[in-house]
Parts: C-alpha cells; sequence; structure tokens
C-alpha cells in the first residue's frame, strides 16, 4: 500500500527519480514494473500502477461495452495510453513526452501515494486541487460516516 507525498524533479528528458522510500516496496510489489496512464478524472495527473494492479484494472476497463462513447473514452485513456514504465540503473522511469504534455508535467511534480497506485500531479494542479476545500454540499453519506 502506497501512501504520502513527494515533491519531485523531472530532468529534461522527462525522467523522475522513484523516491527512495518507495523503491524497496515497488520492487517486491510489481517487480519495479509500473504503467502510466491518464488520470480520466482529473487534469494534470496521471496514474502509476503496479504492473498487477495495472492489469486488473485494464482487464475491467475493457470488459465494458465500447457501444457508449463514455466507455470508448475511459478505454482511451487508460488502455490506449498506457505506456510501461520501468526504471533504470538510477532508479529513474522516463515518462512518455505525450503523457507529460497532457498532464502539463515540467520540471516539478508531486507524486502521491493512493494506496493501490500512484498519482503524479503538475505542481500546479496539484497546488490548485490541495487549496480546494470540500463543502459541506460536496459531502456523500459515505464520507458523513467517517471518523475522522
Amino acid at each position: 500500500m502506497f501512501q504520502g507525498e513527494t515533491a519531485i524533479s523531472v530532468d529534461d528528458k522527462g525522467r523522475l527519480a522513484i523516491p527512495t522510500a518507495y523503491r524497496e516496496q515497488v520492487a517486491r510489489v510489481c517487480a519495479s514494473r509500473l504503467v502510466s496512464v491518464y488520470n480520466p478524472f482529473e487534469p494534470g495527473c496521471l496514474w502509476l500502477f503496479p504492473q498487477g494492479e495495472w492489469e486488473r484494472v485494464r482487464d475491467e476497463v475493457n470488459a465494458l461495452p465500447s457501444v457508449k462513447a463514455v466507455h470508448r473514452a475511459l478505454q482511451m485513456k487508460l488502455v490506449g495510453a498506457a505506456a510501461p514504465l520501468e526504471p533504470d540503473g538510477a532508479g529513474r522511469i522516463l515518462l512518455p513526452a505525450s503523457q507529460r504534455a497532457a498532464a502539463g508535467i515540467e520540471k516539478r511534480a508531486v507524486l502521491l501515494g493512493m494506496g493501490n497506485k500512484f498519482e503524479l500531479w503538475s505542481e500546479q494542479a496539484h497546488l490548485a486541487k490541495i487549496r480546494q476545500s470540500i463543502g459541506e454540499s460536496d459531502i456523500s453519506a459515505e464520507m458523513s460516516a467517517l471518523r475522522l
């Protein structure tokens, strides 16, 4: 289970180092094989899945009937754009230029451990999202049951 927030740098070639705090865990969980896809719900963010978790998500998404436009859009963002990532000897992964450009990820980014996956946010999108507060009208029944 991944958790935590890490500010990271992206070099000119589009490489970022997997934080040392996660390297051993990523190696254990998925032999350091990750898959990057677009976050279909939030602009400015990519999802990085461990290979096994990605295969589960891929199979569920591909099982959706493609006659619905929303299903095709989800399939395009999660399956069609999927890019395998393996760290180099220095623990860096190379993000596809197309994904970096679409998410607005440049020199600085924020990596969030979100349980079964990572979210990689552009610095600006993360800051804008984190500054948004959750209003009372946004609280779902499930959230009301939480003991925070």
